[in-house]
């Protein structure tokens, strides 16, 4: 099932590591814009998604939000384009990107907004320090070429696009194995692709 993809964004949003998902299945898709505080708060778009959030996609009559959910449901809707390991070989796939939804947002975010974890409350926490974190994503990205093993797959999407955002933020330290890793995944046609897509819609944008 190829028609009715319909992908709802904006292009100062998360809705970016959904684009590049998006092109490099291959596949065609139809773009919604849509504005903080306005259009994304609508009665129409709550519909699509109640949170008022972006990105979300429409396929057919499937609707998926969250960015590491939409990158699964692509790979796994669109085999063709090769972007999930074979089911039984994707303990690392799976692993990897919820890591990236899980522990290595909460830490960044956490840390982002001047809030530290209590000592006697990590155990509570499921990113737990992000020290910890950092470390552990250090290893993951130094083990192999991608992060799933050898072949790019949907976690790089996600993972890489964690990694870049916080490298060109300053969320992330600039180490040199998050610098190799996101230099190797951001220079796929497909990410270019995306970027030049949702760079030229930025003034276009009402925010």
């Amino acid at each position: 099932m190829t028609a009715n993809l319909t992908f709802y964004t904006n292009p100062m949003s998360r809705g970016r590591i959904a684009r590049w998902m998006l092109e490099e299945t291959g596949v065609p898709y139809k773009t919604e814009y849509l504005s903080f505080g306005g259009t994304m708060k609508s009665a129409d778009y709550k519909a699509v998604n109640p949170m008022g959030k972006v990105p979300a996609i429409k396929h057919g009559d499937t609707v998926v939000t969250e960015c590491a959910a939409i990158c699964a449901y692509l790979a796994d809707a669109f085999p063709e384009a090769g972007l999930a390991p074979p089911t039984d070989k994707r303990g690392s796939y799976y692993r990897w990107m919820f890591f990236a939804a899980g522990p290595l947002e909460m830490a960044v975010v956490n840390n982002s907004l001047g809030f530290q974890i209590p000592e006697d409350k990590l155990r509570m926490a499921g990113c737990g320090r992000l020290g910890d974190v950092m470390e552990t994503l250090e290893a993951a990205v130094s083990a192999s070429p991608y992060i799933a093993g050898d072949h790019f797959s949907a976690a790089d999407v996600y993972v890489g696009s964690h990694i870049g955002w916080g490298l060109g933020f300053g969320t992330i330290e600039k180490r040199p194995a998050f610098l190799d890793y996101w230099g190797r995944v951001s220079s796929r046609e497909a990410c270019k692709r995306a970027n030049a897509i949702d760079d030229a819609q930025m003034p276009k944008q009402p925010g």
